[in-house]
């Protein structure tokens, strides 16, 4: 073994540019093919790094005005939901895991503690929205039912609002007023997505009785029990149907209520990036065989210029195959070193880039959105792996099959 890669090493070293600039080539293939796979794949991170601060089966569904006369009532009726279209939804329409209604408050209730205030977002929910919307309880727990059937005046903060109200104090079971009101804090947590965290939770009941909201929901939002695209989309008519009927507009009606299946949405872009990965693969094979092609060059001029050698080792008893064997040899080890280097390179380049875009991240979050963890992964890395090796197979069969055609009379004669 040892003599014949000496061996082939010798041949090599004989023609070291014409080798290393044929080498380049494929090994230029493979790093192209990382670079542009992990490229995609940061991409596809940055996209679903937007998706991750909710669940991707979710649904969400938001009141609008009537576009459509319909039984007798007139277009341009603003529809407002209920907490009856709630019990509705959750009674009537199966495969729902998690449903909650929500009522925001902006600015009618400054949160004051202390000296300290500030003007946030306050959104009024149930205690299913922990199941919707993703976010680290950091301390104590988030809105319950007892919270709710009792409408009890209580709050979960971010951590944001602690860190500017409460000045290094124990937020949780310490009052806060909101409005004037005092609200016992019950929670704090963290936003999942670290997007502007300047917002906080409080029981739905509460919110309704306390703000004069009465029986008024704003939005809805439901996840279902299923990753199947089509049953969502069924809940998804369901609802409207149901809303429908309920408050009197025609189901065709796209401007009485707008419903944003997350799960679609996130579908059609995976399928985006499915097109681009598969895109990518063809422009890196590509890139590759023009390296095969190369190596296959180099190896029928190796096989010119060796006729004589190879005509002597036939004449002493050498077999076709051990030819064969000889010339793919050489072959594949021109690819495996050179497709190695690249794949290195590739991988380098890729780490490099991650540490720096990590870097950048930490200061602004917000280029997590569009492109995050550039990478190849293991399996990549094997599926080179094996591009390589048939690539080097390919490239030496032709000049190995030319070089066992070769008799060795004619060889000898060869000048």
């Amino acid at each position: 073994m040892f003599d014949s890669l000496s061996e082939i090493f010798s041949v090599l070293k004989q023609n070291k540019l014409r080798a290393i600039m044929t080498g380049f080539s494929v090994a230029w293939g493979i790093f192209m093919l990382l670079i542009l796979l992990g490229s995609g794949k940061g991409l596809e991170n940055g996209m679903r790094f937007n998706f991750r601060g909710s669940a991707t089966n979710s649904i969400w569904v938001n009141s609008g005005e009537t576009t459509q006369s319909h039984e007798g009532y007139k277009e341009g009726r603003r529809i407002q939901f209920t907490n009856e279209d709630y019990t509705a939804i959750k009674n009537e329409i199966s495969g729902i895991s998690n449903l909650s209604g929500r009522v925001y408050l902006y600015d009618s209730a400054p949160l004051t503690y202390k000296d300290n205030f500030g003007v946030y977002q306050i959104t009024c929910v149930m205690p299913a929205f922990f199941g919707i919307e993703k976010m680290d309880i950091i301390k104590g727990r988030f809105i319950n039912d007892i919270d709710i059937k009792e409408s009890r005046k209580v709050i979960v903060l971010s951590q944001p609002i602690v860190d500017t109200l409460f000045d290094g104090d124990e937020p949780l079971g310490a009052y806060i007023k909101v409005g004037g009101i005092p609200y016992k804090v019950v929670g704090v947590f963290r936003d999942v997505m670290q997007r502007d965290e300047r917002k906080s939770f409080m029981p739905i009941t509460t919110g309704q009785k306390v703000f004069g909201q009465g029986n008024r929901i704003q939005n809805f939002a439901i996840t279902t029990a299923s990753e199947s695209l089509e049953e969502n989309r069924a809940i998804e008519k369901e609802v409207r149907h149901l809303l429908a009927r309920r408050h009197r507009f025609s189901q065709t009606d796209q401007g009485a209520i707008f419903i944003w299946n997350t799960l679609e949405n996130f579908r059609q872009v995976l399928g985006v990036f499915t097109g681009i990965r598969i895109f990518i693969w063809i422009i890196g094979i590509m890139t590759i065989i023009a390296g095969i092609v190369g190596v296959s060059n180099i190896m029928i001029i190796l096989v010119k210029e060796r006729t004589k050698e190879i005509g002597i080792r036939k004449s002493i008893g050498a077999s076709p195959w051990s030819v064969i064997k000889l010339v793919m040899s050489e072959s594949l080890l021109i690819t495996a070193l050179s497709g190695f280097f690249g794949l290195l390179a590739g991988m380098g380049v890729l780490h490099f880039a991650n540490m720096i875009l990590q870097s950048i991240a930490a200061g602004n979050p917000d280029i997590n959105s569009y492109f995050h963890n550039p990478s190849a992964d293991f399996q990549v890395a094997v599926t080179a792996t094996f591009v390589l090796v048939i690539s080097g197979l390919i490239a030496g069969f032709i000049p190995a099959k030319k070089a066992a055609a070769i008799k060795p009379i004619e060889a000898l004669h060869d000048e």
